[in-house]
């Protein structure tokens, strides 16, 4: 697991970040995800959805999970607003608690593959020999 945020600095006086910060911080948040090459990210909250997932609003239910490519991206509120709005938080927790499911999901599916190409690698390298 390797924790990050779309901006690098909080803004003054804890306020919201603007669109430009976001902007100016992505070029370090796509080397980060370049280099970790993560099959999994979990936005937590606006600020990341609205990134990962543009034009989306957050529902609590399984239409917050997308995949495009090989990366599976699953929205959650971020864990603060249970601060604000204590409704939130059994929504949160039940969140958390369908990640393990969907990792679990992204390993069968990677081992599928695998063993998908594997095969199709050894059906070439037989076919070479005739």
């Amino acid at each position: 697991m390797y924790i990050t945020n779309v901006i690098k600095t909080r803004p003054p006086d804890n306020r919201d970040p603007l669109p430009q910060e976001i902007i100016n911080c992505r070029p370090w948040l796509n080397q980060q995800l370049e280099i970790i090459k993560p099959r999994m990210i979990v936005t937590l909250g606006r600020y990341s959805m609205g990134l990962f997932m543009p034009g989306q609003d957050y529902q609590p239910d399984t239409r917050h999970c997308r995949q495009k490519r090989w990366v599976l991206y699953f929205a959650m509120y971020h864990p603060a607003a249970a601060l604000h709005q204590g409704n939130l938080r059994g929504v949160i927790e039940s969140d958390m608690l369908k990640i393990p499911g969907l990792l679990a999901g992204l390993k069968k599916e990677t081992e599928l593959n695998d063993t998908a190409q594997k095969s199709q690698k050894e059906e070439v390298q037989q076919l070479k020999l005739l």
